[in-house]
C-alpha cells in the first residue's frame, strides 16, 4: 500500500508538503533547537500540523529536528545544479513505539546491517504508516512485523509523545536526503513484565539484528549525548560499563550480547560510516519517555496542581488495540 503523508494547516486548509521543504521551518520554528509545540490532528491515514489550535486538533505535541537537519540547511539555499531534491514527492508519515514494560523498562532494536536505510541503528519498532490506517495499528504492525510480538487487546495503553522530523542521508555531509519523514513516537504501555514480553519476542532477521531493554538511568545517559550539540553533557559516575542485549545468529536463535555503554553513547559522525549507535530520534523519543516517567511518579508521590503537559488534550480512552 502507499505511504501517508503529512498535510500542513498553512492557509486555512491542509495542504501537502513538498519533499524538499523543512515542516519545522514552514511550522514556524526558529534557530533555536527546539522542540517546538504543535497542535496535531491524528486521524486515519494522515497527520494534520499547525503552529495555530485549530478544528479537529486531538493534541499537542513537542516536534523536534536535529540541529544539522539537511531541510533546514537547504531551506533559502540557492540549489546547485544537478543536486535538486525531488519536487514530485511529498513528506511520509513514520511512526515508532516506544514499549514500556510493567517493569518500566523500554525496548529497542538494532537494525539489520543489510538494509539500506539506517543499518545498525539502534531504534525503538517502527515504520511507515499506510493509507487508511491509524496510526496505533501502524504503530503495533510495526512491533508484530519486526519483532513477532502481538500486545492482547485490553493488557497496554498508550499516548502520543512527541514528533521528529527525519532525513536519510541525515546530514548533508553524507549527501542529499532520498527520505523525509514526519516519525510520530507512541508510548505504549503494557500490562506485561519485560521478563514476560521478551519470551514472546520473535525478531524478524530481515529487519532487526539485536535488540534490548534499557533502564530509566540507561536511557537518561544515552538520551544525554545529544547530537549535533558543542558541548557533551555530564554523565552520571555510576553507569554500567555495559548492557546486556541478545543478538540473533544465523540459525535465528537469540544469544547474549554484552554491549559496551560507549555503544550506546556514540554520537553521530560527520561522515557517513555504520558503526553502531543509537539514533538522534531515539535520544529525543527517550527524553520524552523520562519525562512521561517523571510526570507519572510525581502525580503517584503528591497529586497536587497539574503542571501543562504536551499532549494537552488526551484522545479518546487510550485502551486496546486502537481500531
Amino acid at each position: 500500500m502507499a505511504a501517508a503523508r503529512v498535510q500542513l494547516l498553512l492557509s486555512g486548509r491542509p495542504e501537502s508538503v513538498s519533499f524538499a521543504r523543512s515542516v519545522c521551518g514552514l511550522l514556524g520554528a526558529g534557530p533555536g533547537l527546539g522542540p517546538w509545540p504543535i497542535h496535531c490532528g491524528l486521524k486515519r491515514g494522515r497527520l494534520v500540523l499547525s503552529s495555530r489550535p485549530f478544528p479537529g486538533a486531538s493534541a499537542r505535541l513537542p516536534l523536534q529536528r536535529p540541529p544539522f537537519c539537511p531541510f533546514a540547511a537547504l531551506d533559502g539555499r540557492p540549489r546547485v545544479p544537478g543536486a535538486e531534491l525531488p519536487t514530485d514527492r511529498g513528506v511520509d508519515l513514520g511512526v515508532a513505539v516506544i514499549l514500556q514494560s510493567s517493569d518500566k523498562t523500554v525496548l529497542l532494536t538494532r537494525r539489520a546491517r543489510t538494509l539500506s536505510v539506517s543499518p545498525n541503528l539502534w531504534v525503538p519498532p517502527g515504520g511507515h504508516v499506510e493509507l487508511e490506517e491509524e496510526l496505533l495499528d501502524g504503530g503495533l504492525r510495526e512491533l508484530w512485523e519486526e519483532c513477532g510480538l502481538h500486545l492482547p487487546q485490553g493488557q497496554f495503553s498508550w499516548v502520543p509523545l512527541g514528533l521528529w522530523e527525519s532525513a536519510y542521508p541525515p546530514r548533508l555531509s553524507w549527501g542529499l536526503p532520498k527520505y523525509h519523514h514526519i516519525v510520530l513516537y507512541l508510548l505504549v504501555i503494557s500490562q506485561e513484565s519485560q521478563q514476560q514480553l521478551q519470551a514472546r519476542i520473535q525478531p524478524n532477521p530481515s529487519e532487526v539484528s539485536a535488540f534490548m531493554w534499557l533502564t530509566p538511568d540507561v536511557a537518561a545517559a544515552v538520551a544525554a549525548t545529544e547530537d549535533g550539540t558543542e558541548t557533551p553533557r555530564l554523565l552520571p559516575q555510576d553507569l554500567p560499563p555495559s548492557v546486556l542485549a541478545l543478538e540473533l545468529e544465523e540459525d535465528g536463535r537469540a544469544r547474549p550480547l554484552v554491549l559496551p555503554m560507549s555503544t550506546l553513547l556514540r554520537m553521530i559522525p560527520t561522515m557517513a560510516e555504520g558503526k553502531e549507535r543509537v539514533s538522534t530520534g531515539t535520544k529525543f523519543a527517550l527524553r520524552l519517555w523520562l519525562q512521561h516517567l517523571g510526570r507519572k511518579n510525581a502525580a503517584h508521590l503528591d497529586p497536587g496542581p497539574a503542571k501543562e503537559e504536551w499532549n494537552m488534550d488526551p484522545l479518546p480512552p487510550n485502551q486496546g488495540s486502537g481500531k
